[in-house]
């Protein structure tokens, strides 16, 4: 009985702020590779103050952001599929995290080839979910 009632207790405990974040990756790596870019942002901050710093700058707020995925990435084959590896899951408190790793797009089909690069982000958890609030991915 005590075997049992320790058991539910261990499945019912919360996600660690790792396995929540890495839960957040896997669901993006999802959406992305099935060319769902509004799912694939749901895992970053939906507020003006997110900041993604790439190759063309930073830019400020979700909408932008969007915009610019969809700017640059149209069509399924240069959206390729994504994958992350080398991840690198730190907390740096009880509510705030940085994920540093490798992506990598195997695009056969465009015209641009495959992409890859590394990236810091910086994760909060807030409203008791785990979001990007910040992206430098080169």
């Amino acid at each position: 009985m005590l075997l049992t009632l320790t058991l539910a207790c261990a499945l019912a405990a919360p996600p660690t702020p790792r396995q929540a974040i890495a839960q957040v990756l896997t669901t993006q790596t999802a959406a992305w590779n099935r060319g769902d870019i509004p799912t694939f942002m749901a895992g970053y901050w939906h507020s003006d103050s997110l900041v993604f710093i790439g190759k063309g700058g930073a830019t400020y707020g979700w909408q932008p952001t969007l915009d610019n995925y969809k700017k640059h990435y149209p069509s399924a084959a240069e959206m390729g599929k994504l994958d992350f590896s080398q991840l690198r899951i730190t907390p740096l408190g009880t509510e705030v995290a940085q994920v540093v790793g490798h992506w990598h797009l195997a695009r056969p089909g465009a015209a641009t080839g495959d992409a890859q690069g590394q990236f810091l982000l910086i994760f909060r958890k807030l409203n008791g979910q785990w979001v990007i609030v910040a992206d430098h991915s080169s």
